[in-house]
Order: structure tokens, then sequence, then C-alpha cells
């Protein structure tokens, strides 16, 4: 969240507000390895010994990278260990962060992070299928060491270009015949309706990759009659969920230390902010990360992120404030 303690009215010069750091600690880079021709992972421990948070599966934590950089990214270690893992695919189209930890970043460089969030949690089931999609292994990986620990029963499907393209496969491998690898170049799509099109299936899919994979899937997981089995994360926004609509209208975002500001159709709620000087901490400006999450006092929210539940959308008390926006004339936000 950010500094309340420097503040200026709309119209009226004043100093920018500073974004807060609360939550952020140092960790030391304490190993790079290369996974697969697109892929390194980074082992990061306290500088100080400390052992860092716990998490569960699932998790994903802040980097803010020495350039400058804040990023996401899921961690792939065992909870309790000394040390966490992060996968980081390059990406060729990205916005700096991906090419920084590639070409730039080396071991003994120093990083600051947040203690993890979990926006992907492993629920009990008496079967589980597994669904990672290139990068989206990372945050499969804690939980096949949970549902292999638990007793019951799993399988991964783990999908890709090629071989080469795939991390992790080495780690992968002694689960055995639980785990499947597909690679395209191998043997062309895989056929997803067989696995998937049985309305009656006992198991509880998890699934994590691009877009396109999520929402084929999402398609063939429509007809269960318990549609709650179907968990996913994504890594990249739904379209559709952050589009503009055909009612959107300029309303009034205030906070609670006094500041207004109007929001523009076509303008973001974090974008009006920070024309007044309002620095909320924030990373994808999609509504994919939940870092912008903020408290809302009153309003009613029109909620376009990819993040929360039904029932965090219906306690209308938080919001992503990069993507969504305000059904009514005016909201309060807890800043």
């Amino acid at each position: 969240m950010i500094s309340t303690s420097e503040k200026h009215a709309i119209g009226e010069p004043g100093p920018v507000i500073r974004m807060a750091e609360d939550g952020f600690f140092v960790v030391d880079v304490v190993d790079i390895k290369r996974e697969s021709e697109s892929v390194l992972s980074l082992g990061i421990a306290r500088p100080d010994g400390l052992a860092l948070p716990d998490w569960s599966p699932g998790s994903h934590i802040d980097v803010l990278l020495p350039n400058g950089l804040l990023r996401q990214y899921s961690l792939c270690s065992a909870p309790g260990d000394r040390h966490w893992r992060l996968g980081v695919l390059r990406e060729p189209a990205g916005r700096g962060g991906s090419a920084y930890v590639h070409d730039q970043l080396r071991p003994g460089a120093q990083l600051r992070v947040r203690s993890p969030r979990n926006n992907f949690v492993l629920g009990p089931a008496p079967e589980y299928m597994f669904i990672a999609g290139g990068i989206g292994i990372t945050p499969i990986l804690p939980m096949l060491r949970a549902a292999e620990a638990s007793g019951a029963a799993w399988r991964l499907l783990y999908l890709g270009r090629s071989r080469d393209s795939m991390a992790f496969l080495g780690e992968l491998a002694h689960y055995g015949d639980k785990v499947h690898v597909h690679a395209d170049d191998e043997s062309g799509l895989y056929p997803l309706a067989e696995l998937l099109g049985d309305p009656e299936a006992g198991f509880h899919a998890y699934v994590c990759g691009p877009g396109p994979l999520l929402d084929y899937i999402a398609t063939l997981t429509s007809g269960w009659r318990n549609p709650a089995r179907f968990h996913f994360e994504r890594f990249v926004a739904d379209p559709a969920a952050s589009a503009p609509a055909a009612g959107d209208h300029e309303f009034t975002v205030e906070t609670t230390g006094g500041l207004q500001a109007r929001v523009p159709v076509g303008t973001s709620i974090l974008a009006a902010l920070e024309d007044v000087g309002v620095q909320v901490l924030n990373s994808c400006r999609e509504g994919i990360c939940g870092t912008c999450e903020t408290p809302v006092v009153s309003g009613e929210i029109d909620h376009r992120d990819s993040l929360l539940s039904e029932e965090e959308r219906d306690a209308g008390d938080t919001m992503m404030i990069c993507v969504s926006r305000c059904k009514g004339g005016r909201l309060v936000l807890d800043i």
C-alpha cells in the first residue's frame, strides 16, 4: 500500500506520494540453473540465515528486480525448504523482467520479495488430475509432492511444444508412469476432450498454462456436474474479463485520506490515482497477479479481475484497481 503522510488536493501542487515497500524483505540469489532451453530456476535465501516464511502449494511471490521491475513468480520448491526456488521463462514479447533475469541476474545478487500469496490453493480430494502447459509446471510441482504425501491418487499431464522447451523433466521422472509428458513436435496436439469429456469423472483438475489452453479446458469442463472440481491459474489475463463494457461510465474514486479523482471511461482506477499522485504497488495491470488488491470502504464494485472467487466478490470489501470499476457514481478505497 502507500504512505498517507503526504497528500495534496486535485489541482494543487504537492509532492508525489511515495510507494511504501511494507512487507518486502531482502533475499540473496544463491544459485541459477538452466532447466530447459527457455527456463531458468533461481534459488533464493535470506542473507541473515533466518527461515523463509511458510507457504503452501500454488503460492507465488512478488519479486522486485534490481532493475526496478516488479514481477510475480510461482514457488516451485517444497514448503519448508531452506531455499525457495522460482522458475523464470524467457518471454521474447515480455516487458523486460524475464530478459533481465536471463541476461543479467547472477548468483550473489540481491532481490526484494514479499511473503507468498496463494490464489491457486490445492484443496483436499481423493483423486487429482494435474495439467501443466509450459511454464505452468511451476505451481504444479509442489502440488505433486503434496498429493503424493497425502496418499491420494493423482496423475500429471505435462504439455509442451518440445521436450527441449519443458523444464524439470528429470525431476518429474522419479514419479514414473504417474507423469505423462506430451511434446507437440513428437505427437501432435493431445486429445484433451477424451481426458476431460466425462461429466461424471471423479477427479479434481488443477490446470496452469497459456490462456488458450485454459479456455479450451474450461469449455471441456463446462458440462461437469460439479464445476467446482476445475481449478486453474492464469499467467496471462483473460481479454474478455477486462474488456470495456457497453455500460461503462465515469465515476469518482476517493481515498480515506481525502483525495479524489475522476475515473473516465477507458481509464483504470489505478491510472486515475497515479494522475493525482497516489502510487499503489502494481505489476501486471491486467487483473491476474493480485498486487494492486485494495480494500474497499464503500461503493458497488464491478469486478473484472481473473483472481477473486465468487465469495470474495460477493463480500464487496476488496478489488483489483488495475481493471475493476464502479457500478455507481462513487467508490471509497482504504488508501
